[in-house]
């Protein structure tokens, strides 16, 4: 056991100024989203190839939403329990072991033949994925500055999308049938996509990001903490050339080896369930619907528009584009203006251009160029307000839960979202019926605004303040918040 100590750690953390090694800190963590971009927009634009006889699988409509299902059910299993282990034995051990897995099983799909064998893959593809989540997320908003913690937060989530561009290009040429035969150009693919999270691999052992000194405090390795502030505040002052203002304000907290999950499922359900109400209701809607929307757009492509399969990348491209630069340009408003305004605002506005682009596709007034154009105005907005739902789960709980309490908002969430949408999705694509699919338009719609509706009456304001402040240690001393 430990007894209790005070320590100025996470307001020297909040004081410093930008520097060269925040960056790399994000190059270091960061691009895993990259590569979660990729593997959704591959699985995305191959959807119509691979249900071809000549593609050497040929799944259906509704096995494509199957296999985006149990990615999902993958990537959920795997934040689960590399949260344990992260929460156990620190972010940066588990950083490279998540992302070895994912490398493995994304190489193995490519010599997929049969459906149970790619549904195998896709499943431990996104356990390495999953099992990255939430020790990034966890390792970035314990290292970010509180007062820029926002509009970091939002575009590393927000790379996701670059990810997404990058998967699309590479697809145009690789899909082309006149180049490469229908059986060979998805399997390279899933070979480009793995090559591409080798380099990320050899940047991640060439340049190490820092355990988090908060993990390291409240897990009882003061003097680790000490060391390893101590060196970032060395780099930051010689990166930048100034003197560091004095930190403000000492805790008192009590160091534990690890957080019992009795304790984490109590610090959920009695201690802030409102909190948890919130939390859990935006991971939902923004699993639904994006996981709905981006499994199955190619098939929309080609089922409602005859779009050839070979063209689908070049209007993923665009969608892409507005995913990622609705963080970046609105990032900075989540830090100024505040979380709960922006994040209701900018969920609320996606469901209402939902339904308008539901009215209009239902009315047979889009064509494939507008359609996309609708998706990018939804998703400009949407994009902003998904990834604050990251940034909202981890930072409006104690930080001995963070990593685990991230993982199981992600895991349920998704896995309620991320797995029923795809899969209705793919059912009502299968039936080739308009109504059917604008149905599921209607239900992402709604369910986005009701998320905006409940973060404007009960989110939590945390823009701009300490991660302890927001949510208080479980072992320090003072009055709890709800």
């Amino acid at each position: 056991m430990f007894g209790q100590i005070s320590t100025d750690i996470p307001g020297r953390l909040d004081r410093l100024p930008w520097a060269r090694w925040h960056w790399m800190v994000l190059l270091g963590l960061g691009t895993v989203w990259i590569l979660d971009g990729i593997e959704v927009t591959i699985v995305g634009v191959i959807a119509p190839r691979i249900t071809e006889p000549g593609s050497g699988l040929g799944l259906t409509e509704s096995q494509i939403g199957i296999a985006a299902g149990i990615y999902i059910a993958g990537a959920c299993v795997g934040a689960l329990l590399f949260a344990h282990l992260t929460d156990r034995f620190g972010r940066t051990t588990i950083f490279l072991g998540t992302l070895a897995l994912y490398l493995a099983a994304t190489l193995a799909t490519a010599f997929s033949h049969h459906a149970w064998y790619f549904y195998l893959c896709r499943f431990f593809t996104g356990a390495g994925i999953g099992g990255e989540y939430a020790a990034v997320n966890s390792a970035i908003d314990e290292l970010i500055p509180s007062r820029v913690r926002g509009r970091v937060d939002l575009a590393v989530n927000g790379s996701f999308w670059l990810g997404t561009v990058l998967g699309a290009l590479i697809a145009i040429p690789v899909l082309n049938m006149s180049m490469l035969p229908s059986g060979l150009g998805w399997r390279l693919l899933f070979g480009l996509g793995a090559l591409l999270g080798s380099g990320i691999l050899l940047v991640r052992r060439l340049a190490p990001p820092p355990e988090s000194p908060r993990w390291l405090l409240i897990h009882g390795r003061v003097r680790e903490a000490e060391e390893t502030i101590g060196h970032i505040e060395a780099t930051v002052r010689e990166q930048t050339g100034r003197r560091l203002d004095p930190p403000r304000g000492r805790i008192r907290i009590t160091p534990r080896r690890y957080t019992p999950l009795t304790e984490v499922g109590a610090t959920l359900l009695r201690r802030y369930p409102r909190r948890t109400a919130v939390g859990m209701l935006l991971f939902v809607t923004q699993a639904f619907l994006y996981n709905s929307i981006f499994f199955t757009y190619a098939l929309v492509l080609s089922t409602f528009f005859a779009v050839l399969d070979d063209d689908t990348p070049w209007y993923l491209v665009p969608i892409a584009i507005g995913n990622f630069l609705g963080p970046v340009l609105l990032g900075r408003f989540f830090d100024s203006v505040g979380r709960r305004a922006m994040i209701a605002g900018t969920y609320g506005t996606s469901g209402v251009l939902l339904l308008g682009t539901a009215a209009l596709f239902q009315a047979h007034l889009l064509s494939p160029e507008s359609l996309t154009a609708c998706w990018m105005a939804v998703f400009f907005f949407a994009s902003a307000g998904a990834s604050a739902a990251y940034l909202t789960v981890s930072e409006i709980f104690p930080m001995e839960t963070r990593p685990v309490v991230i993982s199981f908002f992600y895991a349920l969430g998704t896995g309620l979202g991320g797995i029923i949408g795809p899969v209705l999705f793919g059912h009502l694509l299968e039936s080739h019926r308009v109504g059917n699919v604008v149905v599921g338009y209607l239900i992402g719609a709604v369910l986005m605004i009701v998320a905006g509706l409940v973060q404007w009456f009960m989110g939590v304001e945390a823009a701009r303040r300490s991660l302890e402040d927001v949510a208080e240690p479980l072992g320090a001393e003072g009055p709890r918040a709800v």
